[in-house]
């Protein structure tokens, strides 16, 4: 599968392939694959991940969502799981999302934007900086608590992310605390190109469900119909 960054819907934190199969058949078609973090749990090893991402195959998109920061090791690490997409969170500088995209073109970028509480022009500045460079944004939530940049499942100020969807020159996707009962109410208010959630439909346990994966995905098309006809 191509990544088309319109009405692009993200189920992060995959556990297991028995968990990709569920999303899949849910009609995700997207799946992001934490690895190489500094704050949060990942799921697995890096080597069940690549296997989970063979059996993927291409009835979805795995997406590699890493802290890495320096180009070759991250094209070393998607070629390891044969990933064409990565998302680059923490802070990487432009040069080396340059040097990656000059290396390796073939492989997407999607570049995260932290959103902490008054850093609106702070964010401006760097999608101006990347986007030569990066083909989407994602806008996330910081957690002062706990330092995590993502998998927070707290909101931030929307007002925010619109904002940086109307300035920015790439597609915008939205996370951060999105569930089904939100995730119509945001889009229709950032108009994002997409949004990603994680732990937003999975149970207690941390495991994803199905009935709230079925119903973000269901509530999300909605939301995105109806922009749609607006225009």
């Amino acid at each position: 599968m191509k990544i088309n960054f319109n009405k692009f819907i993200q189920i992060a934190g995959v556990i297991d392939k028995e968990e990709a199969e569920l999303l899949i058949n849910c009609g995700a078609e997207y799946l992001g694959f934490p690895l190489r973090l500094p704050v949060n749990k990942e799921d697995h090893t890096e080597e069940e991940a690549a296997e989970i991402i063979a059996g993927i195959g291409q009835r979805a998109v795995p997406i590699l969502i890493t802290y890495l920061n320096e180009h070759k090791k991250i094209i070393e690490f998607a070629a390891k799981l044969n990933v064409k997409c990565v998302q680059l969170h923490g802070t990487v500088s432009p040069v080396e999302v340059e040097h990656l995209k000059k290396e390796a073109p073939e492989i997407s970028v999607i570049k995260s934007l932290i959103v902490r509480k008054d850093n609106l022009e702070e964010l401006k500045e760097e999608t101006i900086l990347l986007e030569p460079f990066a083909d989407a944004f994602i806008t996330d939530t910081f957690d002062p608590q706990t330092g995590a940049e993502g998998a927070t499942g707290k909101t931030h100020n929307w007002e925010i992310s619109r904002e940086i969807v109307n300035t920015a020159k790439r597609p915008v996707i939205l996370a951060g605390g999105l569930n089904p009962s939100n995730v119509k109410d945001a889009i229709l208010k950032v108009k994002p190109a997409g949004v990603d959630v994680h732990t937003g439909v999975e149970n207690s346990d941390g495991r994803k469900n199905k009935i709230l994966v079925d119903e973000f995905i269901r509530n999300a098309d909605e939301a995105f119909a109806m922009i749609e006809n607006e225009n």
